[in-house]
């Protein structure tokens, strides 16, 4: 019987695969052998979530990976026409991030709420400035993308007492439309931004969106950098058209010492880490494994990417 071979696009530390042995065949890949392996593997293991490599190396005719995995949540990274179009399955890590990431946007809100930059800066001065913050029980958010990570994000919002609306592609019980979208960012205190990236996405917060907001509003972006125009933001806190702002993704990544974003009052910058907390690429290793085992067994996998729309469909 023939073992699949199980070609990995690395990065650093490599996944634990020891459970596989016997069972496949792994190889290693980086950007620049990538291409030259990918037509004799049965699977690609995306674990180099932030290289786009697979983008670029994909073959068109001929062999290619029956299946492919991206150890991460978006696929923007490694979806092209050749993929897209091809008969290769394509699934993501859904549900591996979903509470971290909600639990680092509540965290957001508070710091936010609670002015704590503001009370780090004050205490490496050695000043004493008496302040009063913001209560956030009763304010509003708006969670833009519908997905478990929004979903997640919106079920602790309202844990917090914060009035929370949840915006999908389509409307459904209890989810708004993008239709709706302006007249709840102009209410809202808080606006999330939570959406995987598709053509449809691809810079929805502009100038415009950020005028609609009331000043006392603050953004949040945890879900794929190009969702934002940062220079647009970054006007929008200058001009003081909303109070606030985070980013935890960006559109090119990493942030490069000289970007002006980290000069940009207002707003908190954090290295793409919001779903990232300790023991998560093991999570990401276990839960690799097991869809492989239902893989090698025939049984239909799940997290299955709509390759057209960029995600697991779902609400």
């Amino acid at each position: 019987m023939t073992v699949p071979t199980l070609l990995v696009l690395d990065a650093e530390p490599l996944p634990r695969l020891g459970s596989l042995t016997g069972r496949a065949r792994i190889e290693h890949a980086d950007a620049a052998t990538l291409a030259e392996r990918l037509p004799g593997a049965d699977v690609l293991l995306v674990w180099d979530f932030t290289s786009r490599a697979v983008r670029s190396a994909w073959p068109g005719e001929g062999p290619r990976p029956r299946w492919v995995h991206t150890a991460s949540a978006g696929v923007d990274h490694l979806m092209c026409p050749e993929l897209a179009a091809s008969d290769t399955i394509v699934t993501n890590a859904r549900g591996i991030f979903d509470q971290p990431i909600a639990e680092y946007v509540a965290a957001l809100v508070l710091a936010m709420a609670k002015d704590l930059p503001t009370t780090w800066a004050l205490q490496r001065e050695r000043t004493w400035r008496h302040r009063e913050s913001q209560r956030v029980a009763g304010t509003r958010a708006v969670v833009v993308g519908s997905g478990p990570i929004g979903r997640t994000i919106a079920r602790t919002l309202k844990a917090l007492d914060i009035t929370t609306a949840l915006v999908g592609r389509t409307p459904h019980t209890g989810i708004h439309g993008p239709d709706d979208l302006d007249r709840l960012i102009a209410r809202a205190d808080w606006v999330i931004a939570a959406a995987p990236l598709t053509e449809q996405t691809y810079g929805m917060f502009d100038a415009r969106r950020f005028g609609v907001m009331q000043p006392s509003a603050r953004f949040v972006n945890i879900g794929r950098g190009g969702l934002v125009v940062e220079d647009a933001l970054a006007e929008a806190l200058a001009k003081r058209w909303i109070a606030g702002a985070a980013l935890d993704v960006f559109e090119h990544e990493p942030l490069t010492p000289e970007s002006p974003l980290w000069q940009v009052p207002g707003l908190i910058v954090s290295p793409h880490m919001s779903g990232d907390t300790i023991g998560w690429r093991d999570e990401l290793g276990k839960q690799f494994v097991e869809l492989y085992e239902r893989w090698a067994a025939g049984r239909p996998l799940v997290n299955v990417v709509d390759k057209k729309r960029g995600y697991v469909p779902g609400r």
